[in-house]
């Protein structure tokens, strides 16, 4: 079925080539989980009053569980690693090394504040870079996130391979996506993902389909795909930390 985040424009959501640039930030070790939501925090107060330009942080995380703002007790199975209650939206989730996550600080009110229209741009980004590895993303109208269909798997299979889940602050956006790259897919098995729990829709990753990428292979597609639908004309240079 298509609908509105289907069909979506995604040219307003450019600042034009007068916008500041957006920084790009790469951590090498993985961040635990309070450090990343107290650095967002700050940078996302930075931005909303004009004293830093917008950013986007890849890193990976140690293995952990999240809960969002619909999240259920009774979707941890198993407390195997930490969890933590986030004010992102969505339910739970797991995040652990082999997942590139992506945390997007973006003025949606020099863009475009509309939030299912934010939500519907972060899909887009991430069906746009799996299409870089020749694998085809697709939305579902009851279902946020982005999905492959598993036809090796039975009729009706279809496999969860990237997460979304954001906030926002003074229209300044906070968390964002996770991409599955080579994450321990065992882990999930511990939650009910996502609050999904038809047993047809699974979880999977590029290498789990077959894809033996590296990390920053989804880096440069996922920097690639972020121009194309929020317009960025150019960049500042990527920083680790």
């Amino acid at each position: 079925m298509v609908n509105d985040r289907q069909t979506l424009d995604l040219k307003p959501f450019s600042r034009g080539q007068t916008g500041p640039a957006v920084e790009w930030r790469i951590s090498d070790s993985a961040i635990p989980y309070p450090d990343a939501v107290a650095a967002m925090d700050s940078r996302v107060a930075d931005v909303a009053s004009g004293n830093a330009t917008e950013l986007v942080w890849l890193l990976e995380h140690p293995p952990l569980y999240t809960s969002g703002t619909s999240g259920k007790a009774d979707d941890l199975l198993e407390a195997r690693f930490p969890l933590f209650e986030t004010g992102r939206g969505g339910q739970l989730t797991y995040h652990g090394p082999g997942q590139r996550i992506a945390y997007v600080m973006l003025d949606l009110k020099a863009r475009r504040p509309d939030v299912r229209a934010y939500v519907a741009g972060l899909e887009e980004w991430l069906i746009r870079t799996l299409a870089a590895f020749n694998v085809k993303g697709e939305r579902r109208e009851d279902r946020v996130g982005v999905w492959v269909a598993r036809p090796d798997k039975g009729v009706g299979h279809e496999d969860k391979i990237a997460a979304i889940g954001v906030r926002l602050r003074r229209w300044v956006s906070f968390h964002g996506i996770s991409l599955n790259v080579e994450p321990d897919l065992r882990h999930f098995e511990a939650i009910v993902p996502c609050g999904v729990v038809d047993p047809r829709y699974g979880v999977t990753s590029l290498v789990d389909l077959g894809l033996p990428v590296t990390m920053p292979d989804v880096d440069v597609a996922l920097r690639q795909a972020f121009g194309e639908v929020f317009g960025e004309a150019q960049q500042l240079p990527e920083t680790a930390a």
